[in-house]
């Protein structure tokens, strides 16, 4: 009888300890399971631009309730494209009310080398009308109610990489910009005018700018004293956050291509950047 009493007591602490085993494999399993939910919402947006119709793009977690800080991104010169579009949709995916900027109007997305050339160059030659096309997307993303209007940043690709920049010479009142792969222009400003941090993520192999472009840019930033960080990324050419721009390369005939390595450190300096001036 005492033995049996004691094989019980046996089975009992063993079907605990395996009971306590399971519930740990469950414990451990269990963040996977309870990972916080995300509703991603994307939708185009109408806004208005004086009398210019203008197609933007707005995206942010409608999982999460309050206010959260509002990053405009410009795209690169071909426009308001699906690779834009995803850069809002992972914005938001971090916390972000991301809205992009349609700087052409009308949605234009150019489809050559010449038309995107052109369309461009028109605000590399007025600087101000950049600024002016930005604040009207400005003004209409902080019409959501997810928008924090005290915490206010601009990210931009190549074309769009200067605009932000220029635009932050003329005075926009932001906490920071960031350019990926952008040129470098250098346009008259002061350190009054400046007040926001800069983030240049730039490819070391860009053929499209000069070194003494980079030298003059840099220059005139700390000149004025100026809050930035230039990142330079080793192989890579312009464009080379865009997995698309291998093939545009090949297709237009111009040296731009993916980077793997500098889209994937240049994105997490990005949120570095972000996590300083939020």
């Amino acid at each position: 009888m005492q033995f049996n009493r004691l094989l019980f007591a046996a089975g009992i602490a063993l079907a605990a300890t395996t009971m306590t085993a399971c519930n740990n494999e469950n414990k451990q399993e269990k963040p996977a399971e309870t990972a916080a939910t995300k509703d991603i919402k994307g939708e185009n947006v109408t806004y208005k631009s004086d009398s210019l119709s203008m197609q933007g793009y707005v995206a942010y977690d409608n999982a999460v309730e309050g206010k959260r800080p509002v990053v405009l991104i410009i795209p690169e010169w071909w426009g308001v494209t699906d690779y834009v579009r995803g850069r809002a949709r992972q914005l938001a995916e971090l916390g972000y009310l991301a809205f992009v900027v349609d700087m052409y109007g009308n949605g234009k997305v150019a489809d050559t080398r010449d038309s995107a050339d052109a369309w461009a160059g028109a605000f590399y030659k007025d600087a101000p009308l950049a600024k002016k096309r930005f604040d009207a997307a400005l003004n209409q993303a902080l019409t959501y109610a997810q928008a924090d209007a005290s915490k206010k940043a601009a990210i931009g690709y190549c074309f769009g990489g200067a605009m932000v920049l220029n635009i932050a010479r003329l005075g926009e009142d932001l906490n920071g910009v960031v350019s990926f792969h952008g040129n470098l222009p250098v346009i008259p400003t002061t350190k009054e005018a400046l007040k926001a941090k800069i983030l240049v993520c730039h490819g070391e192999a860009d053929g499209f700018i000069k070194p003494e472009e980079i030298t003059a840019f840099r220059k005139q930033l700390d000149s004025l004293g100026a809050s930035y960080e230039f990142k330079s990324y080793p192989g890579a050419q312009h464009a080379f956050t865009n997995p698309d721009a291998t093939a545009n390369g090949k297709k237009f005939g111009i040296p731009i291509s993916y980077n793997a390595a500098a889209d994937t450190a240049s994105w997490n300096d990005m949120k570095a950047f972000f996590k300083t001036i939020f």
